[in-house]
């Protein structure tokens, strides 16, 4: 999958992607190819490469060769992941938000995944008993 995805990048040509998906012949297996992508395009320092991921899911989305269900568990599955995400990719949050943002405005997702989508929280990563004992300590 992830090797189709980087051929995909540098060709930008959507229907060999989907010919090469097609012909793996595992459509049990497309949630995986929706997760491989928003990671790469989390971890990708060019806005060209998000575009072109959100160009591929739309398309494969519209084909109906993702489906609804296949699409959500690729994200939910990134949504999950995003702790262990962060620590390589710097503002994976915040990249994270943008890139559903652009996919829920192009169709590629719902709102009602838009809304699950994860946000860092400072404070909650700080328990209640911790953040009392920096308090204590800095006074």
């Amino acid at each position: 999958m992830n090797l189709l995805l980087k051929e995909y990048l540098q060709s930008t040509d959507t229907a060999e992607a989907e010919l090469c998906l097609r012909n793996l012949e595992v459509p049990h297996f497309h949630h995986e190819l929706v997760y491989e992508a928003v990671v790469m395009a989390l971890e990708s320092n060019s806005g060209n490469a998000s575009d072109l991921i959100v160009k591929l899911l739309k398309s494969l989305w519209e084909s109906g060769f993702v489906t609804l269900d296949q699409m959500n568990r690729g994200f939910k599955r990134v949504f999950d992941a995003m702790p262990e995400i962060s620590l390589d990719v710097p503002n994976s949050y915040s990249r994270l938000k943008g890139f559903v943002e652009l996919c829920h405005q192009q169709g590629v997702v719902t709102k009602a995944l838009q809304e699950q989508c994860p946000t860092r929280d400072d404070r909650s990563s700080v328990d209640d008993g911790t953040r009392n004992c920096i308090a204590e300590a800095a006074q």
